[in-house]
């Protein structure tokens, strides 16, 4: 599957990217910044599906100039804003579906498949504006309610937020520099930054430390001169890993033991 992406903003370009491939993992993208470099994109191949991020400047007429190269091929349109008059405006010059970037990423999601399958999609708000202040009214009182909220690390720079993000998004330090217009050796040396800032030692737990999910009650490895826990029964407390150090006798001994399992916890602590 070929898949066309117009937009001026590459960081956005990427989260469309991320998204699409929860529904098209083998899907082929082709960027475009401008609709110039959207209509060579058509021109060199003809896509499965097209998705522009529309921004405030750009124009219906262009808008139906491209689509009418292209004219059986879906087309979905993220907005920031979706008044009744810009929606009518986009889904009349060839659009298939008007999808506001506020919505949950998983309606989004939906709202890409059923666009990519053929079908239609208008926000809610376009087609029943009651029932879209009675839902809204539903959605303000269960965010009242209590709820884990996932928190941003304050020290980051702004490049260094930008970076996270594309880490977050499972992005390669190649793609990072591509997107961000940068150099790799760039990357690295703001990755190794944010690491330090963060505590990390990788990737991953750089991701889950900067979204709030590591906490200090998280306990992955203990060393040898930390205090031995016992587990108290009927009560919660952290299992330690063994610190013993096990011998892995050869495969080429005849009197081989058995291999110890490799999450056997340490007995002696019960």
């Amino acid at each position: 599957m070929k898949i066309n992406i117009i937009g001026s903003d590459a960081e956005r370009r990427a989260g469309l990217k991320t998204l699409l491939r929860r529904i098209a993992r083998q899907a082929q993208f082709h960027e475009a910044k401008d609709w110039r470099q959207a209509h060579s994109a058509l021109k060199r191949s003809q896509p499965d599906m097209i998705v522009i991020d529309w921004e405030p400047g750009l124009r219906g007429g262009d808008l139906q100039t491209l689509l009418d190269e292209a004219p059986r091929v879906p087309a979905a349109i993220m907005v920031d804003r979706c008044g009744a008059a810009l929606v009518y405006s986009l889904m009349s010059a060839g659009a298939m579906g008007v999808i506001p970037r506020a919505l949950d990423p998983l309606l989004i999601l939906r709202a890409l498949e059923m666009v990519m399958a053929g079908g239609h999609y208008i926000p809610a708000d376009v087609v029943d504006p009651e029932l879209t202040r009675e839902l809204a009214a539903r959605r303000a009182q269960e965010s009242a309610k209590p709820s884990i909220r996932l928190r941003h690390h304050p020290t980051l720079s702004p490049r260094q937020q930008q970076i996270m993000r594309c880490v977050h998004m499972g992005s390669t330090n190649k793609m990072i520099a591509k997107t961000l217009g940068i150099s790799e050796g760039t990357v690295k040396i703001h990755l190794a930054s944010i690491f330090q800032q963060l505590g990390a030692t990788n990737r991953a737990a750089a991701v889950a430390i900067y979204n709030g999910v590591q906490t200090a009650h998280l306990e992955i490895l203990r060393s040898s001169t930390s205090k031995r826990v016992r587990v108290v029964p009927g009560e919660s407390c952290i299992v330690p890993l063994r610190r013993r150090q096990m011998r892995y006798p050869s495969l080429l001994e005849d009197d081989a033991e058995a291999l110890p399992m490799a999450a056997e916890p340490d007995s002696s602590s019960f």
